[in-house]
């Protein structure tokens, strides 16, 4: 031979996730991302296939699962898609999913068994095994809807934060589960099934005399252990038709078998992987950070996808064997269409991807490659995400003038912007010119491909305002005070009242004292500054805060969402400045950071030095 090539994937398990459930995707789509998965040398794709808002898959034993469990009216995230769909269309749900059935407009969608079955052969010729994922005892309100038997209530509702499960105290229960679990398994092959266990309200089972009968008579003691009766019967039950079982690391609390598989993703639970490694289980890794892709995508997001480590610390090399690859999820509560879709997974999946195959640190090559793929990925017809403008502040101040010159990320892209505060379009005024500022004023900028497709609009507020005076307070010391307020707080200005406690602290980061699943904090004090100049802030949040300085908001990045990367300007002369910084956890990031720039420098840390109280 001319030359011989010496290749091997770092991890055995390559994998991407879609939820087609909270809206629902065509067996089209499905095969076109089953070809891009098979070109980046994925082999295994997860399908959620089940959920509150959706069955997906027929089951000819229960056809009311499809016929009623399949549609739905338009719930509250259908209304917020409708209402995001007036500034872009990638929003707009898909009218081939929207029916008209008895004087009322239903949305959904489901496959047939003869669907899937093409649909799992197409993988499989191209050497990947679909993980069907049937989301239970949990995440079930759409068949105990269609099903009401099902719980021990008798029907579900939505709780504190989720629904009503189905009842595991019940034969009928086990009955319906294994006949479901059947039929799947005559459609998927693979030999791994995904159970779900995550999320599971376990209250209709405490307040229900049978449920309580059957713990006694079951030596159970705890709702949590009924919850893993179900998932060790449900194993057994797989195992007696030569398949395994994998479920979400919820599976992990109150006792599963060693051969059982986890799916790792609560990121705030960062032992359970290594819990799991330990007592010999294999794990999938897939921490919502940096691994949902249904987290909004920000100028980092690339980056950390590609930079992210599979094997946790803390393992030794044999337990690090029980790691066998990892995932990305994409959940579809806020991606009603296959444009969105794919706008959320490229080009991250790219990164992941590489990180899989190799698991080396070639990043800057890696950059120089994904700029030449895109040109591939608008050839296979994929609405991908435009690379980042870079340089580009939210809240940008400037005292005399500014100037916007943004660079294009890539040569063949067309910048154009807006001064009125309507959407740039194909039709507006292209930048390719410096633009000077001198007054107050609010630009909308886009990247449009050649055939006008439209990248991020990137809201520009430019404000002209005076360097802030520094303040002189008396008997300051270092640090912070972070005042500590159990949540949970949808908005940072939702905190209110006294603080549970004050803490001091030397960084900028999450305190460890900070351990309820909600909660918010208040950093107040003064930032030491070195120079009069411009100050860049740049807030990265899971979820959200909003930073003042000099009683001046400087980022605005509030609400409940994935770790996102805001920035703002404020013009300060040197000395003490008052800072400002509120900060709400919803259950999951727990991810804070501030970083700084000042007159162009080089973006870094906000310095421990400069905290004052």
């Amino acid at each position: 031979p001319a030359v011989i090539i010496a290749d091997h994937p770092a991890f055995a398990w390559r994998g991407m996730h879609l939820d087609v459930s909270r809206h629902f995707f065509s067996v089209d789509y499905l095969k076109k991302f089953i070809d891009l998965l098979a070109l980046y040398k994925f082999n295994k794709f997860h399908l959620h296939l089940t959920d509150d808002q959706g069955w997906r898959i027929e089951i000819k034993k229960y056809p009311k699962l499809t016929e009623e469990g399949a549609w739905r009216t338009f719930n509250n995230q259908d209304s917020v898609m409708i209402a995001k769909s007036k500034d872009n269309p990638d929003f707009a749900l898909d009218p081939k999913h929207i029916i008209q059935r008895n004087g009322k407009t239903l949305y959904g969608g489901f496959y047939t068994q003869e669907q899937m079955k093409d649909v799992v052969a197409y993988a499989l010729a191209r050497h990947i095994d679909i993980i069907p994922e049937i989301d239970m005892p949990g995440h079930m309100m759409a068949a105990i809807t269609s099903y009401p038997f099902l719980s021990c209530t008798g029907g579900s509702k939505f709780g504190k934060l989720f629904t009503t499960p189905i009842c595991p105290s019940n034969e009928s229960t086990y009955e319906f589960a294994q006949n479901v679990f059947t039929e799947i398994m005559q459609i998927f092959p693979s030999e791994y099934i995904h159970i779900g266990g995550d999320e599971v309200d376990r209250t209709s089972w405490e307040q229900s005399e049978s449920a309580k009968a059957f713990m006694a008579k079951n030596n159970l003691k705890t709702s949590g252990e009924l919850q893993s009766y179900f998932i060790n019967r449900m194993e057994k039950f797989f195992n007696s038709k030569g398949r395994k079982i994998i479920g979400w690391d919820e599976i992990l609390e109150d006792g599963i078998s060693p051969t059982a598989m986890v799916t790792y993703w609560r990121s705030w639970v960062p032992n359970a992987p290594i819990k799991a490694a330990k007592n010999g289980n294999q794990v999938v890794m897939s921490p919502g950070n940096p691994l949902y892709f249904d987290n909004e995508p920000d100028q980092n997001s690339v980056s950390n996808v590609y930079h992210f480590n599979p094997i946790p610390k803390g393992l030794t090399d044999k337990e690090a064997k029980n790691i066998i690859g990892a995932q990305a999820n994409t959940w579809s509560e806020r991606i009603p269409t296959e444009n969105r879709a794919d706008y959320m997974i490229f080009p991250r999946m790219t990164a992941l991807a590489e990180r899989l195959w190799t698991n080396k640190d070639n990043y800057d090559d890696y950059q120089q490659r994904l700029t030449m793929n895109f040109a591939r990925l608008s050839a296979l017809g994929v609405h991908y995400r435009l690379p980042d403008i870079a340089g580009l502040v939210e809240q940008s101040v400037f005292t005399d003038q500014t100037v916007l010159n943004p660079q294009k990320p890539l040569p063949d892209l067309t910048l154009r912007y807006t001064t009125d505060g309507s959407l740039p379009d194909s039709s507006s005024a292209v930048l390719d010119a410096p633009f000077t500022i001198q007054k107050s004023m609010f630009v909308r900028l886009a990247a449009f491909t050649p055939k006008n497709v439209s990248g991020n609009v990137y809201n520009l507020h430019y404000t002209q305002q005076d360097l802030a005076e520094a303040e002189k307070p008396a008997g300051i010391a270092g640090g912070l005070i972070c005042n500590y307020y159990p949540g949970p707080f949808k908005s940072s200005k939702l905190m209110a009242g006294a603080p549970k406690q004050a803490i001091k602290v030397d960084e900028i980061v999450v305190p460890k004292e900070a351990s309820a699943p909600s909660f918010g904090l208040k950093y107040t004090g003064f930032l030491q500054i070195p120079a009069d100049g411009i100050y860049s802030f740049y807030l990265t949040c899971d979820d959200g805060g909003i930073l003042k300085i000099a009683n001046r908001e400087v980022v605005n990045n509030d609400g409940w969402h994935g770790p996102i990367e805001k920035s703002g300007q404020v013009a300060l002369k040197s000395g003490l400045q008052p800072i400002a910084l509120d900060f709400v956890e919803g259950g999951g990031g727990y991810t804070l950071k501030l970083k700084y720039s000042v007159n162009g420098s080089p973006i870094t840390e906000v310095p421990s030095a400069w905290l004052k109280h």
